[in-house]
Formats: C-alpha cells, sequence, structure tokens
C-alpha cells in the first residue's frame, strides 16, 4: 500500500483539494485499494480544542465543481510519527516544506514538493489569499497526475 500525505499550512484549502482530487483519481483507475491517502496541517490555526475546521467553503466549492466530495474532512495537524507512517509527505509550498522538515525532524527523503512531481520547481498558490481556487485546483491535479507518473515510472504502481 503506498500511503500519502498531503500538507498545507491549515489543512482547510491546498491540502484537502489534493488528499480528494488523489482519491478521486486513483478511484476512477481502479487503484484505490493500493493507496492510503490522507492530509494535514503544519499550523493548529484551524484547529480548535482538538477540532478541526471543515474544509473551507470555496475549496469544497471548487471540488463539488469537478464531481468530487470532501464531505466530513476536518483539519489535522501534522505529527512527527507521520514520517515513519507515510511514504510521501507531499507539501505545496517551500514554507510547508520546512515546516515539515522541523516538525518531523527529517529534509527531504520522503518529504517533497507537490509540483515537484509535475516538473516543476514552485508552489501551489494558497486560494486563502488569492481567492483564485480554480487555479489551484488545476495545479493540484497536475501534481496528483505528476504522483501517480512518478510512482508507475518508479514501479511503485
Amino acid at each position: 500500500m503506498i500511503k500519502v500525505l498531503f500538507v498545507c499550512w491549515g489543512n482547510i484549502c491546498r491540502s484537502p483539494m489534493a488528499e480528494f482530487v488523489m482519491k478521486d483519481m486513483v478511484e476512477k483507475r481502479g487503484i484505490a485499494d493500493r493507496f492510503y491517502i490522507a492530509s494535514a496541517a503544519t499550523s493548529t490555526e484551524e484547529i480548535w480544542n482538538g477540532v478541526g475546521n471543515p474544509v473551507y467553503p470555496p475549496a469544497r466549492e471548487e471540488l463539488a465543481r469537478h464531481g468530487i466530495s470532501c464531505a466530513g474532512k476536518r483539519a489535522v495537524q501534522l505529527k512527527k510519527s507521520d514520517y515513519d507512517a507515510y511514504d510521501y509527505l507531499i507539501g505545496m509550498d517551500d514554507i510547508n516544506i520546512r515546516y515539515m522538515e522541523k516538525m518531523t525532524g527529517h529534509k527531504g527523503g520522503k518529504i517533497h514538493l507537490m509540483l515537484s512531481f509535475a516538473g516543476r520547481n514552485a508552489s501551489i498558490s494558497d486560494p486563502w489569499y488569492t481567492g483564485d481556487f480554480g487555479s489551484t485546483y488545476r495545479d493540484v491535479v497536475e501534481g496528483c497526475e505528476g504522483l501517480l507518473k512518478h510512482l508507475k515510472e518508479n514501479g511503485e504502481l
């Protein structure tokens, strides 16, 4: 089983979008049983008294426009133990990567920038600030497709 954890700052926009886009892709390809896919935050900003906020409504609506549900998802925080629990820890931008490395105590290795799988050294813009959920969705799709290609090329699929 390939275990993938997508990570962003609050776990209410980019990383849950990536989680549910990837789940949709592997389901449509008939390989969902070969994956465990989740998402997490580097911050606790969207987690109150141990309970995470749901996916931000515009992110949820963007997913719904593409026939993807994220019902029931609530923000959770990245844990140090996640490094050992997952095969791929995928950050949305360089700041996420730095926090992921600090929080897990590991540099590089299983930690990757999302768009690096698409051959780009670029960040997925945070739609919380840009308001452009469509662009974020397109970048997430590109990164997820790149990850699937990477897994296939490396004999993991």
